[in-house]
This record gives C-alpha cells, sequence and structure tokens, in this order.
C-alpha cells in the first residue's frame, strides 16, 4: 500500500510541472500596441487604454499579452511595424488613424482598431461609420468637423484677428480636409486666410518666414508631421505673435495658446472595448465606427501673457484645463 501511494505521489508529483509548463506555453492573446510618436508622449494614452482593458478582465501579462512598437513621429516607422505584426501573427493591431492606413496595407486578415482618425471614411479605411465592412474599425476624432467652433473659439480671446493663417501638412489627407474646413469656416466669418500648407519638416520654418506681419492669429491642422515638430511650430508663431489654435492639449501644454478637441485619453480608453469586443469573437466589419463624446477646451495662461492676451475670467471657466 505504501508502495502504491508512493508511486502515486511521485506521479502527480511528475505531473505538476508538466501542467505549468503546459499553462506557460498557452500563447496568451496578443495586442501590437503601435504608437504614433513614444513611450513617454504617449504615456498617458497609454495608461487610460490598459486600465480599461484591465477593467474588462484583460490583465497584461496574464490574461492578455501587449507588444508596444513606437513610430517615434515617423510615417516610414509604421510600414516596419506593420511587417513586423503581421509576421507575428498578433490577435489584433490597435493604432491610430495614421498608423491603421498603413497596417490596413499590410493585412486584410489582422483585425485593426483605430483611434484618433480624422475622416474613416474619406480616408478609404472603413466603407462606413456604421458598417465598417473589412478587418479596420474604431474612433474618429472629428477634428475637420470642429473647425468652425475652434475659429470661434479664437476670435473669443482675440476679437481683433481679420487674418488667420491656417498651417497644415497636405500631404496628410485628414490634415489637408481639416484644412479645407478651417478655410471654409473663416471665409464665413469675413477672415482673410493665409495658407501655410507644408509637405515635410524642410518646409516649416521658411513657410513661417514667408507670412512675417501677413496674419493675425494662427489655425494649426493636426498631424504626425504637426505633432513630431510642435515646438517648433509654437516657437515659430510666437516669435510671429501669433495666438495660436492647436490640434490638442500636447500641442498647448508644448507652450501652444489654446485648443479645443476630442479628449483623447478616452478615445484610447474606449479603443479598450473594441479590442474586448474583438478578442471574445467579434468581426470589425460588424462593429460600428463612434464618435467622440468628450470635448476638451484647454488653454495656456504663460503663452496668452506672452503674447500679451488678456483672457477673460468667463472664458477661464469654461475651460476644461488651464495650464500655467
Amino acid at each position: 500500500m505504501r508502495r502504491r501511494n508512493f508511486i502515486a505521489l511521485l506521479g502527480g508529483a511528475a505531473a505538476w510541472p508538466l501542467a505549468a509548463r503546459a499553462q506557460q506555453a498557452t500563447k496568451l492573446p496578443t495586442v501590437g500596441y503601435m504608437g504614433s510618436t513614444t513611450a513617454t508622449d504617449q504615456s498617458g494614452l497609454v495608461l487610460a487604454f490598459v486600465q480599461r482593458l484591465r477593467e474588462l478582465g484583460w490583465i497584461e501579462g496574464r490574461t492578455v499579452a501587449i507588444e508596444y512598437r513606437w513610430a517615434g513621429g515617423q510615417i516610414e516607422r509604421f510600414s516596419e511595424i506593420a511587417t513586423e505584426f503581421v509576421r507575428r501573427k498578433v490577435d489584433v493591431v490597435f493604432t491610430t488613424g495614421a498608423g491603421a492606413t498603413v497596417a490596413k496595407q499590410a493585412t486584410s486578415i489582422i483585425p485593426i482598431v483605430f483611434t484618433l482618425a480624422q475622416d474613416p471614411v474619406g480616408s478609404g479605411l472603413v466603407a462606413s461609420l456604421a458598417r465598417p465592412g473589412g478587418n479596420v474599425t474604431g474612433l474618429s476624432n472629428q477634428q475637420a468637423e470642429l473647425a468652425s467652433k475652434r475659429i470661434e473659439l479664437l476670435r473669443e480671446i482675440a476679437p481683433g484677428i481679420r487674418r488667420l493663417a491656417i498651417f497644415a501638412n497636405i500631404g496628410n489627407a485628414g490634415a489637408a480636409l481639416d484644412m479645407g474646413e478651417a478655410q471654409a469656416a473663416a471665409g464665413k466669418l469675413g477672415l482673410q486666410v493665409v495658407p501655410l500648407a507644408i509637405r515635410r519638416a524642410d518646409d516649416i520654418t521658411p513657410t513661417f518666414d514667408a507670412i512675417a506681419g501677413q496674419a493675425d492669429a494662427l489655425y494649426v491642422c493636426g498631424d504626425l508631421l504637426q505633432g513630431r515638430y510642435r515646438i517648433r511650430i509654437n516657437t515659430l508663431a510666437l516669435g510671429l505673435r501669433l495666438p495660436t489654435m492647436l490640434a490638442s492639449r500636447e500641442d498647448v501644454e508644448a507652450a501652444g495658446l489654446m485648443s479645443y478637441g476630442a479628449n483623447f485619453p478616452d478615445l484610447f480608453r474606449r479603443g479598450a472595448d473594441f479590442i474586448d469586443k474583438i478578442l471574445r469573437g467579434a468581426k470589425p466589419a460588424d462593429i460600428p465606427v463612434e464618435q467622440p463624446t468628450k470635448f476638451d477646451l484647454v488653454i495656456n495662461l504663460t503663452t496668452a501673457k506672452a503674447l500679451g492676451l488678456k483672457i477673460p475670467e468667463s472664458f477661464l471657466l469654461r475651460a476644461d484645463e488651464v495650464i500655467e
């Protein structure tokens, strides 16, 4: 009896390591996170995304694996990252609108979830908002749709504006659309438009040099290139004493004057809901694209003072964040 018990115990002990190894060998569902800038720049967005995944039962390293890759603001890096994710056969790719465009070219099979897409239908990411079709879905940031509101806010704190410079990387379809909407909105308000169209980083400084004394304020259309060079753009605008309406809070934090737009952390948080649905078996083609529901007005008082602008108290009370 003792011998039989010992043999049974020995057999069970031998089985435990095998079971443990089998469990470790089980591949976790993998999310390929394709960041547009850097880990430092998007730390708050990653936190919002990961926290929401955890709430939904996807705990990093335990129930889901997340492979992070960073484009560093370089569009060409997206292609390299997308190719790697396809080779590694991740279960779903999470990225921004620009990254999704590249990822879609790399795979028609792996699900892709985007956030911060400026024009998902016009850019060809999805067939329609209600029925995306294909392997791509996600969240729009409605940047172009907010052009009129953003210009009105800019005029509210700088009512003397007569000539509005509009900066955009026209090589980016979303930024070009935003520029067109801003031009139309400015025209309706009786403003003279001074277009600042660029296609590469080397165009930025010469373009600003060319408009010295020809504009009263600056509207900046956001995209990957603009985000990468936001400090240079803000510095040049300050040098020309131009009040700026920018694309995001990060731009205002980098010495821009103000921004109005979708709340980015909220969009990344909601992006986790899309990941959850896909990992549980839903198809991107059947998940409608969603729009922002939270919008933030952010203003930098230090920049306002440098420009000699006195911001009305009523305006500051409406702001979601005041940077000092």
